[in-house]
């Protein structure tokens, strides 16, 4: 099975539509336009049902101590970890490709609905529910789809996965709010057909960030 995309080339850059977060003249963030990617699906295993999409972000930094800070940079040599900015589940494998910004326009401020979805499917909340746990303003139940919003000086482009798993069971078995774990946790209780990734780079650092 093959997952592809109008929006990018697998390891090319994903484009500032895309993004959460954009740098401003001030080094400070502004809001991005906040649109999931097109992602497009062929090639799929007989018996395939439904289908279970998880992006994450593999370069998170795990210490923050110069995360956005003028006169540092977060060094390329840092220890990286794992934030998932989507999980997208009960998709049919029968539908069209999704559209740039089918599930997602723009920064919600304080939380996006969910876990319903268009087209039947439901949204996990993705990792900025964790992020924003502590900031009055930003807090909630982030659900679905959001984007780039990688540190200003990080001395590398992020790598964003776009992780497609064909499922032989019509719908996963997860209720009510979940997360990617949960997910994950439910994908190893039914039979996975195939699966297939792209990836998309993204940065903020001007040195890195080329239109």
């Amino acid at each position: 099975m093959r997952l592809t995309s109008e929006t990018f080339q697998d390891m090319g850059r994903m484009p500032d539509e895309c993004a959460f977060g954009l740098l401003g003249p001030d080094k400070e963030y502004v809001w991005g336009r906040n649109l999931n990617p097109h992602l497009a699906w062929s090639d799929l295993p007989s018996g395939t049902r439904s289908l279970v999409l998880i992006n994450d972000d593999l370069d998170v930094p795990v210490k923050l101590d110069t995360f956005n800070k003028e006169g540092a940079v977060v060094s390329k040599s840092l220890a990286r970890r794992t934030l998932c900015h989507w999980v997208l589940v009960d998709l049919a494998p029968e539908g069209p490709p999704i559209a740039l910004g089918e599930f997602s326009r723009d920064v919600t401020v304080g939380g996006k609905p969910g876990p319903q979805a268009t087209r039947g499917t439901r949204q996990g909340i993705n990792e900025y529910t964790a992020w924003f746990k502590t900031n009055e303003k930003m807090r909630g139940d982030y659900y679905g789809y959001d984007g780039p919003c990688p540190p200003w000086n990080d001395e590398i482009s992020h790598r964003y996965v776009f992780t497609l798993y064909a499922l032989e069971a019509p719908r996963l078995d997860v209720e009510g709010r979940f997360d990617k774990e949960a997910a994950l946790a439910a994908i190893k209780r039914t039979r996975v057909l195939g699966e297939a990734s792209i990836t998309g780079l993204y940065a903020l650092n001007p040195s890195l960030h080329k239109k």
